[in-house]
């Protein structure tokens, strides 16, 4: 008897809701440092990145003198923000030099890679006339510093609304060759300067992120491709990745032809990507539309691993597959049919992510019918 009816559509969503559990909560924790003076824009640029007002004002908890710890339940994120670099007294450099410094060596001393330090965001105001010789030396010394310990300072110029101004600042520290790994300018939201001017649209954030996402070492890539909010992109390539994985796992299963009525066996191989697909997206997403999902897709009670009414339209696309009476799955055509699954769930995702669509959507029956169209296009494009 087939495997496959253990595997309802209810059945199979709840274990994919346990998976993104599971991997969510197998991500280490991303501690990023933000310094700056007060007024530059910390918390939007925060907020910008990571979404849904981690850096709402007055919340967070004290870890030093001049240093609030921004967290939220259940995220595995950390933001270490500084209250404002000022010139003298309590926040000073010198005294948040200090305060940084032992964050970072405290990180280090745990052994805990979810203590550890992994970036610094050094934030200055573009609309600045000019760096205050004291950030210059902090940010040396702050340089100097991390260097020897691997995490990488990011000079981010923030509301940088003057393309003129931004590339003199731009040029003008360049120069002075300074210990970051390199300066990125953004402007965080877009900004109406009148209702008369056209608004000035936001970017630099984009750039931001992909740059995180190559210095950040492996332990928290993962993490912060799924939390940041700023690159879809970002997200489909690592999603991209996992589907390539899965469907190389079902040409392994597939290695010795599977007969139809067993391809329950493939299932398990499809419920883990789909769940390491949410979990890289970053959605939150119901139990109700997964059971859509997995309807319209891997097929509901006693299907196949797409349901033979699928299967028996588009097997004969896939060179080497044969018929569906009597025939079996081969592993090109388990790797084909996993991979077609993948990227259809890739794009739907990336509509949602987009604002296209709602998860919502795909509980109606027309949202089903897409879902269904998405995964045909996909297996057509695969074997264009």
């Amino acid at each position: 008897m087939s495997n496959f009816n253990a595997y309802d559509a209810a059945q199979a969503a709840q274990k994919i809701m346990d998976e993104i559990k599971e991997n969510y909560s197998s991500l280490t924790t991303l501690n990023v440092v933000v310094i700056g003076k007060t007024g530059v824009g910390k918390s939007t640029l925060i907020n910008s990145v990571f979404g849904e007002n981690v850096a709402e004002v007055g919340l967070g908890r004290p870890v030093t003198q001049s240093i609030r710890k921004l967290e939220k339940e259940g995220t595995p994120l950390a933001i270490y923000d500084t209250p404002g670099l000022e010139l003298q007294g309590d926040h000073s450099a010198e005294n948040l030099l200090e305060q940084v410094t032992n964050l970072i060596n405290d990180g280090i001393q745990s052994e805990d890679v979810n203590q550890a330090i992994h970036c610094i965001w050094y934030c200055i105001n573009t609309a600045s006339s000019r760096v205050e010789p004291t950030e210059m030396n902090f940010l040396r010394k702050l340089g100097e510093n991390t260097k020897r310990c691997n995490v990488p300072v990011i000079l981010v110029l923030t509301q940088a609304f003057s393309k003129k101004k931004t590339e003199e600042m731009v040029t003008a520290l360049r120069k002075e060759n300074l210990p970051v790994r390199q300066v990125v300018p953004v402007l965080a939201q877009d900004y109406e300067i009148s209702e008369d001017y056209p608004k000035i649209k936001a970017f630099g954030i984009d750039k931001l992120v992909e740059l995180m996402s190559e210095l950040l070492p492996d332990t928290v890539r993962d993490t912060f491709i799924a939390l940041q909010i700023a690159s879809i992109d970002l997200k489909r390539k690592r999603a991209r990745a996992a589907v390539t994985a899965a469907a190389g796992a079902a040409a392994l299963t597939g290695a010795s032809p599977i007969p139809f009525s067993d391809a329950a066996i493939l299932v398990p191989t499809q419920v883990s990507m789909l769940a390491g697909i949410t979990a890289i997206f970053g959605l939150p997403i119901e139990k109700s539309a997964l059971t859509s999902i997995v309807s319209a897709t891997i097929g509901t009670a006693g299907a196949t691993v797409l349901g033979k009414t699928v299967v028996s339209n588009l097997i004969k696309m896939i060179p080497g597959a044969g018929t569906i009476v009597g025939a079996a799955i081969s592993g090109t055509t388990a790797a084909a049919l996993t991979g077609a699954l993948g990227e259809a769930y890739i794009a739907i995702l990336t509509r949602v992510a987009s604002g296209d669509i709602s998860f919502a959507d795909l509980t109606s029956k027309e949202g089903m019918e897409e879902l269904r169209r998405e995964f045909e296009k996909q297996l057509r494009i695969s074997h264009s």
